[in-house]
Formats: C-alpha cells, sequence, structure tokens
C-alpha cells in the first residue's frame, strides 16, 4: 500500500487518477443501463455481442490515426476534447427508445469509445514520458485498480439506479462524471514538450508501422497482452443474466452484482500479488487465471456459487495487464510510444471483438454458456505455453 501512495504523491499521477476515476465509473455506470436497454427492447445473443464488440471497435479501426494524434497532440488539449466528446455521445444514449434505433445506439457507443480509447492511450503513453522503473510499475497497477475498482462500483450502483429510476437517470448521471473530470482536468499542470515531428501524418504512420515490424519482440509483447481479451465477459455475463438467472433476480442486478464481485477480484488481486509476479513467473498467473475461468464455468448453474469462482476469475486478471503492459512499455522508445500503445490497444481490442463474437456466435451455434467459459479458460493455458516460447526466445 505505502508503495501506491508514495507514487501518488506525483502531482500528474494523483491529478489524472481522479480523473480516471470518475470517468470509468461513469462508463461502468451507464454501461448496465445500456445492456439492460438491449434486454427490455428483446434484442437476440448476436445483437448483443455486436453491441459489445461495438465499444472495442474504434480501438482496433482507428488505432493508427490514434497513435499520431497521441504524439503530435497537447496531452491536456487532447484529453479535454475527448472528455467533451463523451459527453454528448452518453447524453445521445437517451435517444433510444426502440429496437429500430438500435443502430442509433451502436454508432454512438462507437463514437464514445473512440474518444476513450485516444484517452486511455494518451494517458498509457505520458507516464512513461514522466515516470520510469517502480514508480511506472506502480503507476499502471494502479491504473489497474482504480479500473477494478469503478467497474465494481459502478457496475453495482449502475444496477441499482437503472432499476429503480430507469436508464435515463443513468445516462444523464454519467455525463455528470464526466463533466467533473472535464473540470478537474482544467487545473493539470504538465510542463511536457512534444517532440517536434517534421513528417507528415502518412509518414509516421509509415515509420511507426516500420519501426514495429522491425521488432518481433515488440510484437510478441503485443499479442502475449492481446490474450487478456479472453477475459471479455460483457456478452457471456448478459446472457447469464438473461437465460439463467433472471428468474432469480432482476436482469439490471444480475449483471450489476456479476460484475461487481469480479471488479473486487480484480481490484484486490494487485495488492496480494503485484509484488509477486515478475518474468520469471508469469506464466504460472496464465494457468492459475485459466483454471480459475475453467472452475466458473463448472459453477454457472448456481448464481451465488458463479459469484464465488468468478472472484477467482478477476484476481489474477489485473496484475496480469499490468505485467505485460509494463514489458511492452519498457521494450519502446519514447518518440513512438503514442502509435506502438494504439497498436496494442488494436490488438487487445480486436481480441475482445473476436471473443464477444464467438460468445454470441457459439450461443446461437447450440454451446452452452459453461462450454463457452471453458473455451475461453483453456486459451490462458495455451498462453502461458506461448510466454515460456517468448521468454526463452526474446527475454
Amino acid at each position: 500500500m505505502s508503495r501506491y501512495i508514495q507514487t501518488l504523491s506525483h502531482p500528474v499521477i494523483a491529478r489524472l487518477s481522479l480523473i480516471q476515476l470518475i470517468s470509468y465509473f461513469g462508463t461502468w455506470f451507464s454501461q448496465v443501463a445500456i445492456f439492460s436497454l438491449l434486454v427490455e427492447l428483446h434484442t437476440g445473443a448476436l445483437i448483443i455481442s455486436l453491441t459489445a464488440a461495438m465499444a472495442m471497435l474504434p480501438a482496433v479501426v482507428l488505432a493508427p490515426l490514434i497513435g499520431i494524434a497521441v504524439d503530435r497532440i497537447h496531452f491536456k488539449k487532447l484529453m479535454g476534447t475527448l472528455l467533451a466528446i463523451e459527453i454528448g455521445a452518453t447524453l445521445g444514449f437517451m435517444l433510444i427508445d426502440s429496437l429500430s434505433l438500435v443502430w442509433l445506439l451502436m454508432g454512438l457507443i462507437f463514437i464514445r469509445s473512440a474518444a476513450s480509447s485516444m484517452l486511455f492511450s494518451a494517458e498509457m503513453s505520458l507516464f512513461p514520458k514522466i515516470i520510469e522503473g517502480e514508480m511506472l510499475k506502480n503507476t499502471n497497477e494502479i491504473h489497474s485498480i482504480i479500473w477494478s475498482f469503478t467497474y465494481a462500483a459502478g457496475m453495482a450502483v449502475g444496477g441499482l439506479v437503472t432499476y429503480r429510476f430507469g436508464y435515463h437517470t443513468a445516462f444523464i448521471t454519467d455525463a455528470v462524471l464526466y463533466s467533473i473530470a472535464l473540470s478537474i482536468l482544467l487545473g493539470l499542470k504538465l510542463s511536457l514538450t512534444l517532440p517536434k515531428h517534421s513528417h507528415s501524418h502518412w509518414q509516421m504512420f509509415i515509420d511507426g508501422f516500420h519501426y514495429l515490424k522491425s521488432r518481433k519482440k515488440t510484437i510478441h509483447l503485443i499479442l502475449l497482452h492481446a490474450s487478456l481479451g479472453l477475459t471479455s465477459f460483457d456478452a457471456l455475463v448478459t446472457l447469464l443474466a438473461d437465460y439463467e438467472y433472471k428468474t432469480l433476480i432482476a436482469v439490471p442486478l444480475a449483471i450489476g452484482w456479476i460484475n461487481a464481485v469480479r471488479a473486487v477480484a480484480l481490484m484486490i488481486g494487485p495488492f496480494f500479488i503485484g509484488k509477486w509476479i515478475n518474468n520469471q513467473n508469469l506464466h504460472y498467473f496464465f494457468i492459475l487465471e485459466g483454471l480459475a475461468i475453467i472452475a466458473w464455468s463448472l459453477t454457472q448453474h448456481n448464481f451465488y456459487w458463479a459469484l464465488i469462482a468468478l472472484f477467482g476469475v478477476g484476481f489474477f486478471t489485473s496484475t496480469l495487464w499490468s505485467q505485460t503492459y509494463l514489458m511492452l512499455q519498457q521494450e519502446t522508445d519514447k518518440a513512438y510510444l503514442g502509435r506502438i500503445i494504439s497498436y496494442n490497444d488494436m490488438f487487445f481490442m480486436l481480441s475482445n471483438i473476436v471473443t464477444a463474437l464467438f460468445i454470441g456466435y457459439a450461443f446461437e451455434w447450440g454451446f452452452s454458456l459453461p462450454a463457452i467459459t471453458v473455451i475461453l479458460g483453456i486459451g490462458f493455458l495455451i498462453t502461458a505455453v506461448y510466454y515460456l516460447w517468448i521468454r526463452r526466445r526474446y527475454l
């Protein structure tokens, strides 16, 4: 705990962490409302999966543009613009009141997620430019803890508010939270000189692509981090709430509490295992993650046992995310951080999209939800073997 407190004594890290805390809470707060709305509109499993995928698509299709923008535009100006876009898109969700407007919902999700992806890339590119070593590792872990806490609190409170007061209240609250984050950003004091880029956008894109292409180790680290996309459970959780648990508990509450329990584990995990994980034992944590997911599959028939098993799933995820991200940050030259981080997010989100679509299609093809979950768990066992190969060859 003391190492996190010491890291947060850095004024820039502290203010950005507060902004993350507020804005992420709002995002997950309204996430429950979005998926609960889809269930109320009687959309099928495929539409639910497509909606989950739409939130991840911008990081894939816009990655080159995101990376160039992050490397060329001043951080504070870029971040303020992105928060304003998120406010507008969130308020737009209030227009959705029928199945015929699902296309508009997906479009707004795409816009908001594009802004969120660029904001995330900007932050993760900024940190290695102002801090390094253990402080950078701690900052990554603080980010994952904040993400996990807001995921838990946002999902739980969002589920309750959506259930009690409706979707519009959730969306308005979300927009207000983004506005508070924007006001806090105005007080950020950041003395950072951007590298002077004399090349055109196209030349920067080509340069970044060649940089990545020439570094096979970096490519493998990106693919390793992308394996965490197998934990993209939004569609799976929504289907479980709709098909397994709705006779026991209301769908918004089921979605909220399932994700909240998982996120509490995501938040707690780094406190216990963050100081133990390293490049030498990373494969063991991938194995534990896979086994935890398989254990969850065996308990999904019972809501309460499933919550306990899901806690085990979340316990390892944040630390795996932080460690694999740290390895990539340390491997990348500062001048290329924005572009490489964006490519990394592209592959990570592509993995999330493939996972979400796999869940939807597999369910439509007749796979049971536990069987789908087992397959995701096996994916982590395969990743452990892949990491051992990377370590022997490059580390």
